[in-house]
């Protein structure tokens, strides 16, 4: 419950009042967010210190303080799983299946990057996802120590794992494995870490559950593409009878904390297993890019809702979605799952925003730090602007917010109490020389004529 007494009469750092906020009144019922009306958030210390009235807040003396009427405050955005370098690959493979997307263009251009593409790529994606109203994102990619300067400078927060195939032989899993240690915890705590195999079609069933054994021992999450569409459910059965959860479950990763991206080839018998896991497991759904790739299935929400499975909302990397707005996912998330299910009722607008807020939460693993507006708890949020004549009448608060208003409706991003974009402008990012010099770079790094490949997609 959001605590609704005064905050206490020192400086804070960062006061918004004025406000409508988004709050949650029972965090497991999805139905049970509400509204406070002109209210104020008050945030000392990296941390949200009160949820109040926006009289009360008029009181307090602060840093830097922020009027925001007729805008609503709500827990950042989160994006489960992306591939932050990947913005500078938009729109290099388009109208492909996803074998071709793979074998014939991503992965030949991938052994062209280096750390500066990865830099610039990062640096756009960042500058994109806070102009979109997302405060943290699960990477899961190459160059990982340049990703993370890029989040320790931006002032993002970051779920990231250097990923690995078994095609590298034991230097790929040992050096996810030192990445996770050395990096978890650094940009003041903004940054965690998991270890990161890249999927059970590339990874071996050894590995896998060499992975399992170094999770439990240093303590480290899981992040992986498993069953991300049917025809990969299909093959792994042919091959060795088994789904890819079961193959996870058999490699011992079910008993660790882990993220699965995508899981639209999820099937029945794979959800006693998800169960079992007792919240521990969650997985990321990415809808825009199974409409691009049409995919026949989507990620099965609400069977894994019922396994007690969190789902949390992402884009995947923008080669494949073009985009990395997570508004648009959580607007899609909820028409797609309409449709999948025959039923208008289900996903409804308020569980729609349960998903992109408690949800995405638990599935990066902070659960207890960000997702909620609530005293002690990180202050990362947005303010999205409700005034433009496409979220107005405001009938429902929570309906405007899934399916009228846009990424672009946010004002203002925050992320552990420091301002990292206002009023639109971003105060950490220049785009225009970011663009520029990646512009420059790109004959090269889209090169195709070498004939290497990072893989080969033949699932």
């Amino acid at each position: 419950m959001t605590a609704a007494g005064p905050p206490s009469a020192s400086p804070a750092d960062l006061v918004v009042t004025g406000c409508t906020v988004l709050v949650h009144e029972e965090h497991d019922d999805p139905e049970r967010i509400g509204f406070r009306q002109d209210a104020a958030l008050v945030v000392r210390d990296r941390v949200i210190d009160a949820v109040t009235t926006a009289a009360a807040a008029r009181e307090v003396p602060a840093v830097t303080r922020i009027e925001a009427h007729g805008q609503v405050a709500l827990p950042g955005l989160i994006n489960c799983h992306t591939h932050a370098p990947m913005a500078a690959l938009r729109g290099l493979a388009e109208d492909l299946p996803i074998e071709a997307w793979f074998n014939d263009v991503v992965w030949p251009v991938e052994t062209n990057l280096t750390g500066r593409d990865v830099e610039l790529g990062t640096l756009l994606a960042c500058a994109e996802m806070i102009r979109g109203g997302v405060t943290c994102f699960a990477d899961h990619y190459f160059h990982m120590d340049t990703v993370a300067a890029v989040v320790a400078g931006c002032g993002l927060r970051a779920h990231l794992g250097e990923v690995y195939f078994s095609s590298q032989g034991p230097r790929g899993r040992e050096a996810s494995l030192d990445f996770a240690l050395r990096l978890r915890g650094a940009a003041d705590g903004r940054i965690t870490t998991a270890l990161a195999p890249h999927a059970p079609y590339t990874v071996t069933g050894a590995d896998l559950t060499a992975t399992a054994r170094l999770a439990r021992e240093h303590g480290l999450p899981v992040h992986i593409h498993a069953a991300e569409n049917r025809d990969q459910t299909d093959t792994s059965v042919a091959r060795y009878g088994l789904t890819p959860i079961e193959v996870l479950d058999r490699a011992g990763l079910l008993g660790t904390d882990l993220l699965i991206a995508h899981g639209t080839g999820i099937v029945e018998r794979d959800l006693p297993l998800l169960e079992r896991t007792g919240g521990r497991t969650a997985v990321a759904t990415a809808p825009r890019g199974y409409l691009r790739f049409a995919w026949p299935t989507t990620t099965p929400v609400r069977a894994l809702r019922a396994a007690g499975v969190p789902v949390g909302l992402a884009t995947d990397g923008a080669a494949s979605n073009n985009s990395l707005d997570v508004w648009e996912a959580m607007t899609l998330t909820s028409l797609m799952q309409k449709s999948a299910e025959g039923d208008p009722r289900w996903l409804t607008s308020r569980q729609a925003l349960h998903h992109a807020t408690v949800q995405s939460a638990r599935a990066v693993g902070l659960g207890d730090r960000v997702g909620v507006l609530a005293p002690g708890r990180c202050a990362d949020f947005v303010l999205v602007d409700l005034t433009g004549p496409h979220t107005q009448p405001v009938h429902d608060l929570a309906a405007t917010l899934v399916h009228s208003a846009r990424a672009a409706d946010v004002r203002t991003t925050v992320v552990d109490g420091r301002v990292l974009m206002r009023d639109r402008e971003l105060l950490t990012l220049d785009v225009a020389e970011i663009v520029g010099e990646l512009t420059e770079r790109l004959p090269t790094l889209t090169a195709r004529d070498h004939g290497r490949r990072v893989q080969r997609y033949d699932t």
